[in-house]
């Protein structure tokens, strides 16, 4: 038990929950703001961008203050690693879906649940390359990018590559969401965030 408390402090885990439990809250009330239960488009910002401040907390307990022990531990880190971000980022999703309960076949509890799952892989990808404190960054650039500069895009080609924009029951937009959360979890349970210098 001791173990699983150090574990959790080491990664934040405590911050991390209580941001997640915050982006639940925000979602909530922009839902209410937007007048989200009288036109399911409304809720494109949130599906958008829920997923995107979860998936940037979630980026923030991927850092590990002791990668060379970390590596040299008698037992695997992977194992740790995947429950770590699996079970974040389905609590992610669980907490979001209130703000957009209804309209499944539109911008309803589907969505917000592929988006942050495809959020969450992405992120996990990113601090495999750039280290925790920046894996926020491509996410967030792709996101907005696409949130920003696309309105709802259509074809079958934009169901895969503006997939955060996408309705929930876009067959393309899943595959792309869940590619990228099945690849940036594993790659990160493999190998971990990049090492970076202490906090401070």
């Amino acid at each position: 038990m001791t173990g699983l408390l150090l574990y959790a402090r080491s990664r934040a885990l405590p911050a991390t929950l209580a941001a997640l439990a915050g982006t639940a809250v925000f979602a909530v009330w922009a839902a209410g703001r937007l007048d989200a239960y009288l036109d399911p488009d409304r809720r494109v910002p949130i599906v958008a961008l829920a997923p995107l401040l979860a998936s940037a907390a979630i980026g923030t307990s991927l850092y590990s203050a002791s990668d060379e022990l970390d590596r040299t531990a008698v037992r695997a880190w992977w194992p740790r690693r995947l429950v770590q971000l699996a079970g974040l980022a389905a609590l992610a999703a669980l907490l979001v879906v209130p703000a957009v309960l209804g309209h499944t076949e539109n911008f309803g509890p589907p969505t917000v649940i592929r988006n942050t799952l495809g959020c969450t892989g992405a992120t996990a990808a990113s601090a495999v390359l750039l280290g925790a404190r920046l894996s926020w960054l491509p996410t967030f650039a792709y996101v907005t990018a696409v949130y920003l500069g696309s309105g709802t895009p259509h074809g079958r080609a934009a169901t895969v590559w503006a997939w955060p924009m996408q309705p929930g029951a876009e067959p393309g937009a899943w595959a792309a969401a869940l590619t990228a959360f099945v690849l940036g979890t594993t790659w990160y349970a493999v190998r971990g965030a990049r090492p970076e210098g202490p906090r401070g």
